[in-house]
């Protein structure tokens, strides 16, 4: 995290690259992914990885399909992923109740221990990267990108 004197004074930022919404978004992701995978680098998973798992310890029972969907990612990187995390024992793919043709993805006790673990190092991760923001702006901001990313509105 952490932008530097000599990173924020440079001339490109006077650029109409420097103001351009998508840039921004892009840049304050690329910043914000560093973080994170850095912090969950200790706990052997990244962000693709621990997207998963937390969303297969929220109990959501998603399919394969669900999950590439969502985090808009390949069907054949979210097959790779559920591979690494089942071989790890933190998750395991059972027959979907509705259609028996489909699997969903389903946290293991390990798997929730190990998203417990990584949520705590993302969590303090979060709370240093957003801390340019106020309580108020931190909550403005995330409702917005709700909103850019479809969610709401």
């Amino acid at each position: 995290m952490g932008e530097t004197a000599q990173t924020t004074a440079s001339p490109l930022w006077a650029t109409s690259v420097g103001s351009d919404p998508a840039f921004l978004l892009a840049r304050a992701n690329a910043l914000s992914l560093a973080d994170a995978t850095a912090s969950l680098a200790p706990h052997g998973l990244k962000v693709r990885s621990y997207s998963v798992l937390a969303l297969a310890c929220a109990d959501a029972r998603p399919t394969q399909r669900e999950l590439s969907e969502f985090l808009r990612l390949d069907p054949s990187q979210i097959v790779s992923v559920i591979d690494d995390l089942e071989r790890r024992g933190w998750v395991r793919r059972e027959p979907d109740p509705n259609d028996r043709r489909v699997n969903v993805v389903v946290a293991t006790d390990a798997g929730r221990a190990a998203c417990a673990t990584a949520r705590d190092a993302v969590d303090a991760d979060q709370r240093t990267h957003f801390a340019v923001l106020d309580d108020d702006e931190f909550e403005t901001f995330t409702a917005l990108l709700r909103r850019l990313a479809g969610v709401d509105g």
